[in-house]
């Protein structure tokens, strides 16, 4: 099917199905998470672009799913905000292949980006030795550009006549014709691909390596444990482990309701027996994995907090001292110290331990 089928397609299409109430309703939760997600990914942003040259390779992948998010919130969510307003969508055939067209393409790559981090971040914990140059610098930009040329190939070809771009059963968003499995065998093609190949399978990278991971880091502290060797590095394992985990889970979490909702919808044919309530309430949750990717890196990086000290400084003087007490100033090349560190200052120097000796030889890593 192609964009000019568009023009058979009655108005009532981008009316919504909703009540004027759940509409305005729909908006404000939308504008919250815009809200929520600019301020929050902005922040993260400034603060790498403060310590630009101090970021190591792998700390692109962050930059690059902060990017994703508010992008997304500047570009596409403004567009359904205000058609909740209305009670329709505006602009219809055009806003519709715009706003599907770059929803789709920007989850490919957040989605992407999150598989990515958990695989790099597997392959430095249980293969350092092997891995540990190639996953760095320039190839981590490698990794970024052909995360975007994926996911900018495959939700293009639905303007070339491969599935198409059309409203959502509500009324108020537009994706992937999801239905377009029961039109022809190219369509369900597509659709199959979709959810075969750029779901399930970064899904299952993301589930598979972080399980590696806490199985090789339990493993670890456990033999370590039974050699009566001192643990000097639990906590930093423990935060970074922790911390990829929920980075990880969040966003398997948060799209899986819609995902299953939309699987559900690809076999039914018959939509009337699903209200348009549950396709809004997957959707929104979906959206909201925008929000709290930067509360975790706050909530788990020294550095960030400190940073962020700095940057609210000026209109928060009450700040000062804290902030001076901390050393308030540009923030240190990331390391298992500046991810999990106490807030409490530096700490003192020590002679390296036998463990210390083993992360250098490359039994384990606990960088990102």
């Amino acid at each position: 099917m192609t964009l000019n089928s568009f023009d058979n397609r009655t108005v009532s299409a981008f009316t919504s199905k909703l009540s004027p109430a759940a509409d305005i309703c729909v908006g404000l939760t939308i504008l919250s998470i815009v809200v929520l997600s600019v301020l929050g990914n902005g922040l993260v942003l400034v603060i790498c672009y403060r310590r630009r040259r101090k970021m190591v390779g792998s700390e692109l992948l962050c930059v690059n799913l902060a990017v994703v998010d508010f992008l997304s919130c500047i570009c596409f969510y403004p567009l359904s905000i205000m058609s909740s307003f209305h009670h329709t969508w505006l602009g219809e055939n055009i806003t519709c292949v715009y706003y599907g067209l770059g929803c789709y393409t920007f989850g490919l790559c957040a989605m992407f980006t999150v598989a990515a981090i958990s695989i790099i971040r597997y392959l430095k914990t249980c293969y350092s030795l092997v891995y540990a140059v190639w996953l760095e610098g320039a190839n981590i930009q490698l990794v970024c550009c052909v995360i975007w040329l994926v996911a900018a190939v495959w939700s293009s070809f639905p303007l070339l006549g491969w599935s198409e771009y059309v409203p959502e059963p509500y009324g108020l968003s537009c994706t992937v014709a999801w239905r377009g499995y029961h039109t022809s065998a190219k369509d369900a093609f597509y659709v199959i691909c979709s959810f075969a190949c750029f779901t399930m399978v970064p899904v299952l990278l993301i589930v598979v390596s972080q399980c590696r991971i806490l199985y090789k880091l339990s493993r670890f502290s456990k033999s370590l444990s039974a050699r009566g060797i001192r643990n000097n590095l639990k906590h930093t394992e423990r935060c970074l482990s922790v911390m990829f985990f929920c980075i990880s889970l969040g966003v398997v979490i948060a799209w899986a309701p819609y995902a299953v909702v939309s699987f559900l919808f690809i076999f039914h044919k018959e939509s009337q027996y699903m209200a348009p309530e549950g396709f809004v309430f997957p959707a929104l949750f979906a959206k909201s994995s925008h929000i709290y990717n930067p509360f975790i890196y706050f909530y788990f990086n020294k550095t960030f907090r400190r940073e962020l000290r700095c940057l609210l400084l000026p209109l928060w003087p009450t700040l000062g001292a804290r902030a001076k007490a901390t050393q308030c100033t540009a923030a240190a090349t990331l390391s298992p110290a500046g991810w999990c560190a106490p807030a409490g200052g530096p700490r003192r120097k020590r002679t390296p331990t036998i463990l210390d000796n083993k992360v250098a030889r490359g039994s384990l890593s606990v960088s990102i």
